[in-house]
This record gives C-alpha cells, sequence and structure tokens, in this order.
C-alpha cells in the first residue's frame, strides 16, 4: 500500500513544484507571488481564505502542498535554505518527505507550517512570522 508521502515530490523537485504552482496562480490573478518575504503575507491570507471558504483539508490538498513548496522555496532564496530529502525519524516527526536545511543546519518544514496555518489560523501560525522568526537565516537574501 502506498503511503500518502510516498506520492510527493523528493527535494530535488520542490522548486519546480513552487514555480508551477506560482505560475498556475498568477496566470488567474495577478498576484504578486515573487518570493519575496513581504508576499508571505499573501500566503497567510490565501489559507485562511480557503479555510473560511469552507475547503476540507483533502480538497485543499494540492494548492496547500503548493503554498508550503512556495513558502519553502522562499526559504531557499531568501534566508540561504536548501531543499533536502528526510530521513525515516524526520518524515516522522515532520509528517513530510521533505524539508528545508538552514545555513545552521536546522530543518524547517514549511509544507507542514502550511497545513498548521490552515488548520489553526490565527496570527500564531502566520508564515510571514515564521520566516521573521526563523532561526538559522543567512544574514542576507540569496537570490
Amino acid at each position: 500500500m502506498e503511503r500518502a508521502d510516498e506520492r510527493l515530490p523528493g527535494a530535488g523537485r520542490m522548486r519546480p513544484c513552487a514555480a508551477a504552482f506560482v505560475a498556475g496562480a498568477t496566470a488567474r490573478s495577478r498576484l504578486p507571488l515573487d518570493y519575496s518575504v513581504a508576499s508571505l503575507r499573501l500566503v497567510d491570507a490565501l489559507v485562511d481564505g480557503l479555510r473560511k471558504g469552507g475547503a476540507d483539508r483533502e480538497r485543499a490538498r494540492g494548492t496547500l502542498f503548493g503554498l508550503g513548496a512556495y513558502v519553502g522555496e522562499v526559504l531557499v532564496r531568501r534566508a540561504g535554505g536548501e531543499w533536502v530529502d528526510l530521513d525515516e525519524e524526520q518524515r516522522a516527526y515532520f509528517g513530510q518527505p521533505v524539508g528545508v536545511r538552514m545555513p545552521d543546519g536546522r530543518i524547517w518544514n514549511p509544507v507542514g507550517k502550511v497545513h498548521n496555518r490552515f488548520e489553526a489560523g490565527g496570527p500564531q501560525e502566520s508564515l510571514q512570522t515564521f520566516y521573521l522568526l526563523l532561526h538559522g537565516r543567512a544574514r542576507r537574501s540569496v537570490a
């Protein structure tokens, strides 16, 4: 039997996943998804809109994954992180097959963080605040 996380792409496919999500989202509307830290406020609003619109987690799964890939790509581009495939113990802890390793070696779970925002909402789960309070960021942006 196939586990749900086995259907998700590995670390090497996350950048293209984020790019495909941005292309699809911006083709329908003029969303400023430019991989900036400021754009994470828009991600917060998009996740909140899904929740308030009545989408259940299963129906929103693809969109939430795309938003998580986008958030992770912001960490990669702006904070010096890199996508990594998680080991078995990390997968069990995070509930995801991939994460972002920061320059200090810490692993973060942007896909899971988006899911948390969807489930709990509220300012304590803000993706923009997540980035701003993130430990292990590079001192300057990485393109």
